[in-house]
């Protein structure tokens, strides 16, 4: 009882990272014994299951006992996630120009490409269709768009509700909270499992015939992550936004870099805002909405896949071109699903700017599942952690007006 005590004193992100090495140790020590990985699956199934329940009860919860005053705060979390997302696919292009990548795709295994949209079109069909299925349904499948949709339509239902139905809400949601709060403690056994399966099941020579375009997607993502980012905190706040930046990467970029699934890790989200003292009634609507429309990492991979798919294929891409590929992987990025792999089935879209076949853009898809151990990995890292960061600047920037000290 005792060491179950101290452990339990101890930091969660320290315990997380004791957690990491055992796991990478174990995999190169033992990769046969795939039991060890077993709490892994149970941690993000865990996570996974709970987290479309959350969602719907937290939104519905906080619009149902909002008071109006959150309206503009939400207005700028939501620029800031539009702005943030256009910027990062501004940065691929860039990046993808000045460090250019082709990659063999002969070989690979051909990949269903009717599951992919074939235009601008599929993916604003899809995202209305998304929108009004049944609700239990959108629970059922974690379709967060379709979520999101009926907890908005209820939660401003319910304002007209009698007072005592509006209690029960928030009860029903701090309910869930606190049910939350349990699986997250057991994070540390958990990304133990999921680290040691990464590392035995792949290892690091996978990524070998790979490694430049890997290096490209982590190299644009981190520049997104540290220059591009905080510039547009320190715009908004006029203040060193890094202590900010670093503590969402810490507290909520690590957990999102292996649960890979920007819904399962909104609860971590949602722990790390009431640390920061942000006010419930705006970050209990804006992470689970950052969850589908905050989406740097996807458009950074959206962005370079097509590039590389232009480059390889010979394909000449024009200035125009590029800015126009950039607007449209941003809207597209805002539709890929809060669950890992999500902004893979998008990159076809993007191939379809330069006339690229869904042949071809295909085998690309197929190259990014082969990596999705980091890359997917790094992009929901990217994602999730901004959700944090720009709740935060919209709640500092009313702070600053307030005359209030920021905690950072």
């Amino acid at each position: 009882m005792g060491i179950i005590k101290k452990w339990n004193s101890m930091s969660l992100i320290l315990r997380i990272l004791i957690g990491l090495i055992i796991g990478a140790i174990l995999g190169f020590v033992v990769p046969k014994a795939a039991w060890i990985g077993v709490p892994g699956e149970l941690f993000v199934g865990a996570l996974k299951a709970i987290a479309p329940i959350l969602v719907f009860v937290l939104v519905a919860s906080s619009l149902a006992n909002s008071k109006n005053n959150n309206m503009e705060k939400l207005r700028t979390v939501i620029v800031l996630y539009l702005v943030s997302t256009l910027c990062a696919a501004i940065v691929s292009v860039l990046t993808s120009f000045a460090y250019r990548v082709t990659i063999p795709l002969t070989g690979l295994d051909a990949v269903d490409a009717s599951a992919a949209p074939q235009g601008m079109a599929d993916v604003v069909m899809n995202f209305l269709k998304s929108i009004v299925v049944n609700p239990v349904d959108a629970l059922v499948n974690a379709n967060y768009i379709g979520i999101l949709f009926w907890a908005v339509v209820l939660g401003i239902a319910l304002k007209l509700a009698a007072p005592a139905t509006k209690a029960m809400m928030e009860d029903l949601s701090n309910a869930v909270s606190t049910a939350v709060r349990w699986i997250i403690n057991c994070a540390p056994i958990g990304i133990l499992g999921l680290m040691y399966t990464a590392v035995s099941t792949r290892g690091p020579e996978i990524f070998a015939k790979y490694g430049q375009l890997v290096a490209l997607l982590v190299g644009t993502m981190v520049l997104v992550a540290l220059i591009v980012n905080p510039l547009i905190v320190f715009i908004i706040l006029r203040h060193n936004p890094y202590p900010l930046v670093f503590r969402c990467l810490r507290q909520s970029g690590i957990t999102a870099f292996f649960t890979r699934s920007s819904a399962a890790n909104i609860p971590v989200n949602m722990e790390l805002c009431k640390e920061l003292g942000l006010d419930e009634n705006l970050y209990s609507v804006s992470i689970p909405l950052g969850s589908t429309i905050n989406m740097d990492g996807a458009a950074v991979t959206i962005t370079i896949f097509s590039l590389v798919a232009a480059f390889t294929t010979g394909v000449k891409v024009t200035i125009p071109m590029a800015i126009f590929l950039s607007i449209v992987a941003t809207f597209s990025a805002c539709g890929a699903s809060g669950v890992a792999g999500g902004s893979m089935m998008l990159v076809p879209l993007g191939c379809s700017l330069f006339g690229i076949s869904a042949d071809i853009s295909m085998q690309l898809v197929g190259v990014g599942f082969i990596i999705s151990v980091i890359q997917d990995s790094m992009e929901t890292a990217l994602n999730s952690s901004g959700d944090v960061l720009f709740t935060a600047t919209a709640e500092f920037k009313e702070w600053k007006k307030q005359g209030k000290k920021l905690p950072l």
